[in-house]
């Protein structure tokens, strides 16, 4: 296609609209809080989790470390999972081990 002066340059990425969304407030201590591991079934985020857990474990003293898998890595978590990592948990760990 040409344009006036030359040819028309399209710009894949598009125009997004997002509104902005605010982080969590970070914990000031680790220690006595709750651990929520969220696996999301691929190999390697599961090696990655799991050494993860037990380095964090040796360095903090956590009230719990609970483990959750997801049905699939392609799929967003079952929102009774979600439920329940937000009703028993302080703070969740997840990974993408690719």
């Amino acid at each position: 296609m040409t344009g006036i002066g030359g040819p028309i340059v399209y710009d894949p990425r598009g125009i997004v609209e997002a509104q902005s969304c605010p982080t969590a407030r970070r914990p000031q201590a680790l220690e006595g809080l709750r651990l929520a591991v969220l696996d999301n079934t691929k190999w390697n985020a599961n090696k990655l989790l799991r050494r993860s857990m037990t380095q964090l474990s040796e360095e903090f003293r956590f009230a719990s470390v609970n483990y959750y898998r997801k049905e699939s890595f392609s799929r967003v978590a079952a929102p009774g999972v979600i439920r329940e990592i937000v009703a028993n948990n302080d703070l969740v760990l997840t990974a993408i081990g690719d």
